[in-house]
């Protein structure tokens, strides 16, 4: 039987990496980094990022995010969540072409930002829920940095969640999920220091992942509560 994301006669299948963070931790820019630094060590690399704004979902997003509509948050949720739903085949079938994918943000914030508004009657279980099935990242790079310091790169608070109140939220949870002691795939860079000082050591984990692909076997899935503790609320 063949194995989902590995094709056995094209060899080693890709990696699919993922990087997370608070906004301007630098996500965008290290992950145009690193695929510029792996295509230039001769490596197969394929870039997304979250939301897709140009898919038909992804325009209604947009809109959402910039202020232009207003949607009640289970349904905004499950837009993003569909957002990567519908791009997952093409991950998919990537990394079966031995394609390593960068990916800018994925489940982790979908969940994340959204148990982050305090809803009542959005838990960041119920939050989960959707992604369950997605492909699992074989790594997952988490960029650290105060919300503070992320306040002083500039452009914050053009977009509905970049503002300080929202961002400590964001931040808790994500630390509630780092701190699971079975976060193996889970690596955090402290991104508050120089640029080509987080562009490497981004770089090396990066690569031992792709040396060690085989090991991890077929491309996983996110299952229920993967990452997620069960008593954790977004009260």
């Amino acid at each position: 039987m063949e194995q989902e994301g590995f094709d056995s006669e094209k060899g080693r299948r890709g990696a699919l990496i993922v990087v997370e963070g608070l906004d301007r931790a630098g996500k965008s820019s290290q992950c145009e980094q690193l695929l510029h630094n792996l295509q230039t060590l001769g490596h197969q690399v394929r870039y997304i990022r979250f939301p897709d704004r140009n898919t038909p979902i992804g325009k209604l997003i947009d809109g959402y995010l910039r202020g232009q509509s207003h949607l009640d948050d289970h349904s905004i949720h499950l837009l993003f969540s569909a957002n990567r739903w519908e791009v997952a085949p093409a991950i998919q079938e990537l990394i079966a072409n031995g394609v390593t994918v960068i990916v800018d943000r994925y489940s982790y914030s979908g969940a994340v930002y959204s148990a982050a508004k305090r809803n009542p009657n959005l838990s960041i279980q119920w939050a989960w829920q959707p992604e369950v099935g997605l492909p699992r990242p074989d790594l997952c790079l988490f960029l650290s940095i105060s919300p503070i310091e992320a306040a002083k790169r500039g452009g914050f608070g053009l977009e509905r969640y970049e503002t300080d109140t929202m961002q400590k939220r964001v931040r808790d949870l994500f630390q509630s999920l780092l701190e699971l002691p079975h976060n193996d795939e889970i690596c955090v860079i402290d991104a508050g220091r120089q640029f080509n000082e987080v562009a490497q050591d981004i770089l090396e984990p990066v690569l031992e992942c792709m040396k060690n692909v085989d090991s991890i076997g077929p491309l996983r899935r996110l299952g229920p509560w993967s990452f997620i503790p069960s008593g954790e609320s977004s009260t």
